[in-house]
């Protein structure tokens, strides 16, 4: 078992000495929020809680931590007594607490910048070498590739960041890792402006939480600063990655491409993984051992390569890691063939520019999609895959918002609206063991199966994030799932 146990620690140099015997805001109780406690008092410091729930800031108490109420801190000079805020990534710039922090002076951290200081601080051990991942798609399976292909090296590595583990974790694991493979959310990288990678890639950008960032060009920004260290690594394939390459400020900055590589790139030649960025010309995998398939695994699996072998990676361990490589649940994850119709969970797929990706994985595709678009518009994917689909099951808050695209771009193909949770109209077998959005999903599957016929793909890819109706993509994996587990050969077909 892995323990969490404090060492000795040294001073904890320019940057954190002036947080000893001062009190620090943690603003948010989540996942990073409480992995700052240990390292805020490792350092000396006293941290406070604050969080918009009650439930949360009484967890928070029964811990001996000091809180505060938003209300309390939002009086006159109530954030005179913190040295720092540090807040969790999902906090906005303009929420109360931290605009008036900023207005009162008060300097505001993501807890991902204070990850990186306690690291440049030797506060748990020799300083790591951080290999950022960030990009709208794509972050987790690059981050688990290139943790499998630092596994196959032999190098002491932790896969953590956005991923699931806190950076702040993992810098405290004993025996402690050499390689941190850091994913990095764009609400991560807007709150951590000192991070200098060892090296970082942008995968790709298109609209998403545009609601939080406020447009396109303030979220491309926040991921082009994972390109500030010795090497970045851009998406090529990806026109605004692509763009972020002359905005660069990484002392090297190489791209990679799902086609034949020129000089200082990473491609693809002859169903083989090529490095002429790193070496003359190496061969580092075959397209045929990535997983997940399709060109959205291909260019993920390049981006892990060089990543890796911008540390010296050997290409036999690149090889060896993609191979041992597996796509996670949720993840374009095979579910079940039944009567010669695949059935693929892609629940992670939380907008168009990836349900475009998994989509294009697939010859002809019956599509369930729908949630929460999040502002992002679903026009060009539905015309870029039209002739691919051979009908379309949809379901959550903005299904209307995709019905209309395909009714514009894809006329001839069945659309059938389930909406986001009322059973009105669904058969008394399926709701009386099932409700609300598990019910929904059940009938969509079952409808989707209907109309798919052997050599179909009945394909999860819901292009919207989940919140209006699941708890999460997984649950929202979990519901597919189970109703795909449900269906017998006589529902194939159905509906032809």
């Amino acid at each position: 078992m892995v323990e969490h146990t404090p060492r000795a620690l040294r001073s904890p140099g320019p940057m954190l000495e002036f947080l000893r015997g001062r009190d620090v805001l943690v603003a948010g109780w989540g996942v990073s929020g409480r992995s700052l406690i240990d390292p805020l008092r490792d350092i000396g410091a006293t941290p406070v809680v604050t969080d918009a729930g009650a439930k949360a800031m009484a967890e928070a108490a029964e811990l001996g931590l000091d809180t505060a109420t938003g209300e309390s801190l939002l009086e006159s000079g109530g954030l005179d007594r913190f040295a720092l805020v540090i807040t969790s990534p999902g906090w906005r710039p303009d929420s109360p607490v931290l605009a008036t922090a900023v207005a009162e002076g008060v300097p505001v951290w993501g807890d991902v910048e204070f990850a990186w200081w306690v690291d440049q601080a030797r506060l748990y051990g020799p300083v790591r070498k951080w290999l950022v991942i960030t990009g709208t798609n794509g972050k987790t399976t690059t981050t688990q590739m290139t943790h499998a292909i630092l596994r196959a090296a032999g190098i002491a590595s932790v896969a953590c960041g956005n991923i699931g583990l806190p950076i702040l974790d993992a810098l405290r694991r004993t025996p402690g890792p050499q390689v941190l493979a850091v994913e990095l959310s764009s609400f991560q990288l807007h709150w951590a402006p000192s991070v200098r990678p060892e090296a970082g890639v942008v995968l790709n950008v298109a609209e998403d939480h545009l609601d939080w960032h406020g447009g396109l060009d303030a979220y491309a920004a926040a991921k082009s600063r994972a390109l500030m260290g010795r090497v970045g690594v851009v998406g090529l394939d990806d026109p605004v990655a692509a763009a972020l390459a002359r905005r660069s400020r990484a002392r090297r900055t190489v791209g990679f491409r799902v086609g034949v590589p020129a000089d200082g790139e990473l491609g693809v030649v002859d169903g083989k993984l090529l490095d002429r960025a790193f070496t003359k010309a190496a061969i580092l995998a075959e397209v045929r051992d990535i997983s997940p398939p399709g060109p959205a695994g291909v260019a993920d699996a390049l981006a892990a390569a060089a990543l890796t072998r911008s540390i010296d990676v050997a290409p036999q361990f690149v090889k060896e890691g993609l191979q041992e490589h597996k796509v996670g649940p949720h993840r374009a994850a095979s579910v079940r063939e039944l009567s010669g119709v695949e059935f693929v969970d892609d629940s992670k797929a939380t907008n168009p520019h990836a349900a475009r990706s998994s989509i294009q994985a697939h010859a002809q595709v019956v599509w369930i999609a729908g949630g929460l678009l999040k502002g992002a518009h679903v026009d060009d994917l539905v015309e870029e895959v039209a002739e691919r689909l051979v009908a379309v099951v949809l379901l959550g808050k903005d299904a209307p918002v995709i019905a209309t695209a395909l009714a514009r771009h894809a006329p001839d193909v069945p659309v059938v609206e389930l909406g986001s949770g009322d059973d009105a109209g669904m058969g008394a077998e399926l709701t009386s063991e099932i409700d609300g959005a598990d019910a929904v999903m059940a009938r969509a599957v079952r409808i989707a199966a209907g109309y798919a016929t052997n050599g179909d793909t009945v394909l999860l890819a819901p292009a919207a994030a989940s919140l209006d109706m699941f708890a999460d993509y997984t649950h929202r994996g979990r519901s597919f799932v189970a109703a795909v587990q449900a269906l017998d050969e006589g529902d194939i077909g159905s509906q032809q």
